[in-house]
């Protein structure tokens, strides 16, 4: 499912700064967060992380949005596949992108550094973490695209999910409306009557008439 509907049926929360950007064009990511807190530009419990990984698990970095050393390369994310680990999340840099983007393991992070990081200071595995300002317990799911990355947590997950269905059936049928030349939203009309840019006895086809033929500069 797209990170997008599932962001629209959790009432647009849930989706991570934009910052936070594949780096694996095309990569789709979907599993539970495995949360990994570390010091800025150090990243030894992302070691510890990969070796108490389960495979399907997302490794969820909060790298406290450092950009000066890269977290994360072509060696540990290799390890990470191996591993059966479904991707990497970091608020944070990695490198070796030009690795990475020919790599299968869906990666996201808020950009690149070449600089690497240190291995020495002590951090956190399995406790709730920000990341891309969106706060993440142990266990939610990440879902990740093009798009950015969309959180939601295991309560009520079974009715975001018929929710998603729902609207990607809806959208589809939009889609094939457009294709036929329908072009005129059920709901618009009510909308703009809420909020006031359209008289409540006004009707939308009245002013796409008035529209049309009024000359350019008398368009409101």
């Amino acid at each position: 499912m797209p990170a997008s509907i599932i962001s629209d049926v959790s009432g647009r929360r849930g989706a991570l700064d934009g910052r936070i950007r594949t780096m694996v064009p095309g990569a789709r990511l979907c599993g539970p967060a495995l949360t990994v807190e570390v010091r800025p530009g150090d990243n030894l419990m992302i070691h510890a992380a990969l070796v108490l990984a389960q495979a399907g698990d997302v490794l969820v970095i909060d790298g406290k949005g450092c950009m000066t050393s890269a977290l994360m390369g072509e060696l540990m994310c290799a390890h990470a596949q191996a591993a059966g680990i479904a991707g990497v999340v970091i608020d944070g840099a990695v490198r070796d992108v030009a690795e990475l983007r020919v790599g299968d393991l869906p990666v996201f992070a808020c950009g690149s550094s070449p600089n690497g990081p240190t291995r020495g200071l002590a951090g956190r595995i399995g406790y709730p973490v920000s990341v891309g300002g969106v706060s993440i317990m142990p266990g939610d799911l990440m879902l990740g695209d093009d798009d950015g990355v969309v959180t939601s947590s295991r309560e009520g997950l079974d009715q975001i999910l018929a929710l998603a269905s729902r609207k990607i059936a809806a959208e589809g049928q939009r889609l094939q409306d457009i294709g036929e030349g329908r072009l005129v939203y059920g709901w618009l009309e009510g909308a703009l009557k809420d909020v006031g840019a359209l008289s409540q006895h006004g009707s939308l086809q009245a002013l796409v008439s008035d529209f049309s033929g009024s000359p350019d500069g008398a368009r409101h």
